[in-house]
């Protein structure tokens, strides 16, 4: 039973949060070159675009546009070609699908902790 509390603790006590972004014009205004690749397993970080500005506050791969670059946390300019870009970047359609969210990787040590105890 105290494994189960363990694991709600865990779960419970992650608080999940993203970066406030602008997408510039010219490559010297930006804060980070980014390039979108095709594919998953190609990217440096894969990101989440979330509706609303309050949540955004840390860089964990959800991003929020913001309409003015003094509103933004960092500003970036989207490259064509990868060799240009500093960050390499794939959109998922669902959060869930991350694979740099904290909450997979805190589900993967309780399975490891209930399993082998």
């Amino acid at each position: 039973m105290k494994k189960v509390y363990f694991i709600l603790l865990v779960l419970f006590s992650i608080k999940i949060s993203a970066q406030k972004v602008n997408s510039v014009q010219y490559p010297n205004q930006a804060d980070v070159r980014v390039f979108v690749v095709d594919y998953e397993n190609q990217a440096d970080l894969k990101v989440f675009k979330v509706k609303y500005q309050n949540q955004a506050s840390k860089n964990d791969g959800k991003w929020f546009f913001t309409d003015y670059p003094n509103q933004a946390d960092k500003k970036i300019h989207f490259v064509k070609y990868a060799n240009q870009a500093d960050l390499k970047i794939y959109f998922v359609k669902y959060k869930l699908f991350m694979s740099n969210n904290i909450f997979y990787a805190c589900l993967f040590i309780c399975f490891k902790i209930i399993v082998f105890f």
